[in-house]
C-alpha cells in the first residue's frame, strides 16, 4: 500500500498498519506497525510522551500498588471459564501523519480469531487489499493477486502483547519482560475515571515500559520499547469505549497507538460477533486469499 507523507519530501511511503486484534481481555495481541519506510521513523526525536495532552489526565494514587503477580492473577482468574472459542472484527483503520495529528491514509479491516493462537487480518487501504495470517507463531502475507511469502520475526517494527485467556500468569510476565516491562514494581493511578494498576514502573515513572490494568476490563494501555535502527522507541497503546464482549469480558472498541508521544494509528470496531466458528480453510497458508 503506498501512500504520501509529508516527511518524505514528496517521495512514496509505503505503509502497511497492522493490528492483530486489540482484544485487551481475550488473547494475544500481535501490533504490526511495518514501515517499510524506516528512515523516515529513524528521524523521529525519540521523546516522553505526552501523556497529559494526549491520554487523558493520568493522577497518580499511590506509590504502592498489590504485588504485580496478584493484580494479573486475580484478572486471569476471574475470566478463565469464559467460553470463548473465535471472534471477528470489522473496523476502521486511520494512519496518522508522524509529524502531527492529520490522517493521510485510512481504511477497513477484517480480525478473525481463533483462541489461543491463530489470527487472521484482512485489510484495505486506499482499495488496495492485503491479508496477514498468524498461526502458532508463524506468520505470512499476501498482498493483492500476489504470491504468500513469510514474515521473518526481524521484518517491521513489532510489539506483541499477550493478554490472554488460555496463558498462565508465568507466560504473560515472561512475555512482558521481553518488552522492556519489569514486574518488581507496580503502583495505582487514575485513567478515565477508574483505579488501576501500573505495572512496570514506579509512581513518576511516563517513560518506562509498563501495563495498565483495570480489574474489570483489563489492559487498558501497555507502554512498549520498540528497537528502531537509531535505537529504540517508545510505542504506548490506549484502549477505550469497553463494551461487554461474553460472560465477565470487555472488549475496547477504540485503540490508539502512539510513538514518541505522537498519534500514529486508530482503530475503531464497527462490529465484534463471538463463536462464529470461522472455516479452517481461512487459516491455511496454502491457501491465502
Amino acid at each position: 500500500m503506498v501512500v504520501r507523507s509529508a516527511l518524505d519530501r514528496g517521495e512514496r511511503l509505503r505503509e502497511a498498519a497492522w493490528i492483530l486484534v486489540p482484544v485487551a481481555v481475550v488473547l494475544v495481541l500481535d501490533l504490526w506497525l511495518d514501515f517499510l519506510g524506516a528512515p523516515v521513523w529513524a528521524k523521529v526525536k525519540v521523546a516522553k510522551p505526552e501523556t497529559d495532552l494526549a491520554l487523558g489526565a493520568l493522577s497518580v494514587l499511590a506509590a504502592h500498588a498489590a504485588e504485580p503477580r496478584a493484580v494479573l492473577e486475580r484478572f486471569l482468574t476471574g475470566v478463565a471459564a469464559t467460553p470463548l472459542r473465535d471472534l471477528t472484527i470489522e473496523q476502521d483503520l486511520t494512519v496518522f501523519n508522524p509529524e502531527g495529528r492529520a490522517a493521510f491514509v485510512t481504511g477497513t479491516q477484517r480480525v478473525v480469531v481463533k483462541l489461543p493462537d491463530i489470527q487472521r487480518v484482512e485489510q484495505t487501504l486506499e482499495g488496495r487489499r492485503e491479508v496477514r495470517l498468524t498461526v502458532r507463531g508463524r506468520s505470512w502475507r499476501r498482498a493483492g493477486d500476489g504470491p504468500v511469502t513469510p514474515i521473518p520475526p526481524e521484518g517491521g517494527q513489532t510489539i506483541a502483547l499477550a493478554v490472554p485467556l488460555h496463558r498462565s500468569v508465568d507466560e504473560v510476565l515472561a512475555e512482558w519482560r521481553t518488552l522492556g516491562v519489569r514486574d518488581d514494581r507496580s503502583h495505582e493511578a487514575r485513567m478515565g475515571g477508574r483505579t488501576v494498576t501500573v505495572i512496570g514502573a514506579q509512581a513518576g515513572e511516563r517513560d518506562r515500559p509498563a501495563a495498565w490494568i483495570d480489574p474489570e476490563y483489563g489492559i487498558v494501555r501497555f507502554v512498549a520499547r520498540e528497537p528502531i535502527t537509531t535505537g529504540s522507541v517508545l510505542t504506548d497503546v490506549v484502549f477505550s469505549d469497553y463494551r461487554p464482549l461474553l460472560g465477565p469480558l470487555f472488549f475496547p472498541h477504540r485503540q490508539e497507538t502512539f510513538r514518541s508521544g505522537k498519534l500514529i494509528l486508530r482503530l475503531i470496531a464497527r462490529s465484534v460477533a463471538v463463536n462464529t466458528s470461522p472455516p479452517e480453510s481461512l487459516f491455511d497458508p496454502a491457501g491465502l486469499k
